[in-house]
């Protein structure tokens, strides 16, 4: 996979602080079909920062109802990626 298409975005969440702050790790929403050995190529080149281990969540979709109306999220995947010590992204200090 080309390494710009493989991760969407950063998760903000307040467990995600937490883990970045205790453990040094950063939560990312990628590509469905990226592997693990993908989402590390692609934090390692694109952050420049050296990555220790990666764990995937396949999310699955949930049914949502608005009024009579029912549908379906998106299913989606999260990537833990815990870095090296003394490694860090930077513009996800501030978030």
């Amino acid at each position: 996979m080309k390494t710009f298409s493989v991760i969407k975005r950063p998760l903000v969440t307040e467990k995600g602080a937490a883990a970045q702050q205790t453990a040094n790790q950063y939560l990312f929403e990628v590509d469905c079909a990226a592997t693990k050995r993908d989402v590390c190529d692609a934090v390692s080149s694109i952050f420049k920062v050296k990555v220790e281990k990666v764990r995937t969540v396949n999310m699955p979709s949930k049914f949502k109802r608005v009024g009579r109306n029912v549908g379906r999220t998106s299913a989606w995947k999260k990537a833990i990626v815990t870095l090296k010590e003394g490694d860090r992204i930077d513009f996800l200090e501030g978030a």
